[in-house]
């Protein structure tokens, strides 16, 4: 579930509103938020595949847990969105149970869904990406590469978060299927990695909030979080997913993210 956001090709014009990572002031909002993004992208790039474990603990209103045990892959795609995949090792109610996602940047994301229980793979609607992943208060659509091109972006202000200075910036979905009018995204100056998103429902009101914590990095360059926690404001819900053993470069390919391939993952 990659948090950053992938380089796309926009204009030259604003490749060039950054000077050594300081934005020109003379910049429109739009133009200063669109920037941000493709830096935050530009500094990910080249991580190829990666692989992790994932532990996801749902919980409910009264704080009632349930625990998922996950393996997640993830495979970078140059000219368009990465390809992810999730599969379910426990509990024994959602044991084999996978997710794929091939992300894109100028259409939407296609998504799968294998249930073991019915030996069949079903495929998710664009039109139901709002809808909860495996329960969780993640949606179909957070759980895709978080593409440049699919927003629309401005910048709000400079503000400090937990000691960290960063840049606070809108982002609008293009895709009218979208369950957001707008997340706010606040980016951490110095390795510019999204730290908060405030995501906000069809009426414009502030629906849930993605925090994520205890990043490492990886390959001398690649940052990612041990710890990524949403709270649903709206049902008093929340989802955490805790991340280890991460590995890259591990030789993955289009063959290991074919949705007919899903049946035979073990």
């Amino acid at each position: 579930m990659k948090s950053t956001m992938k380089l796309k090709s926009k204009t030259a014009l604003l490749s060039l509103l950054l000077a050594t990572s300081t934005l020109v002031m003379a910049a429109t909002p739009e133009e200063q938020g669109l920037a941000i993004a493709m830096e935050a992208d530009s500094r990910d790039q080249g991580f190829v595949d990666s692989s992790a474990n994932m532990k996801m603990t749902l919980r409910n209103r009264a704080g009632k847990e349930s625990i998922r045990n996950v393996r997640v892959k993830t495979l970078e795609v140059n000219g368009d969105g990465d390809k992810s995949l999730s599969i379910f090792d426990e509990p024994a109610d959602v044991k084999g149970t996978a997710s794929l996602t091939w992300s894109h940047s100028d259409k939407p994301d296609e998504q799968w869904l294998y249930l073991p229980a019915l030996k069949r793979v079903k495929r998710i609607s664009s039109k139901n990406k709002s809808g909860p992943f495996m329960g969780s208060e993640f949606a179909f659509e957070d759980i895709g590469s978080q593409e440049v091109d699919k927003y629309e972006y401005k910048y709000l202000r400079d503000e400090s978060i937990d000691g960290a200075d960063t840049f606070v910036i809108e982002r609008f979905p293009v895709d009218k299927n979208s369950g957001y009018t707008k997340q706010v995204v606040w980016i951490e100056k110095e390795r510019y990695i999204a730290l908060k998103i405030d995501f906000y429902d069809r009426k414009d009101s502030l629906l849930k909030t993605l925090s994520t914590s205890d990043f490492s990095q990886y390959l001398d360059k690649h940052w990612r979080p041990a710890t990524m926690e949403m709270i649903n404001h709206q049902s008093g819900k929340s989802t955490t997913l805790e991340f280890q053993d991460y590995q890259f470069k591990t030789g993955l390919s289009d063959s290991d993210f074919e949705k007919n391939a899903l049946k035979r993952l073990r």
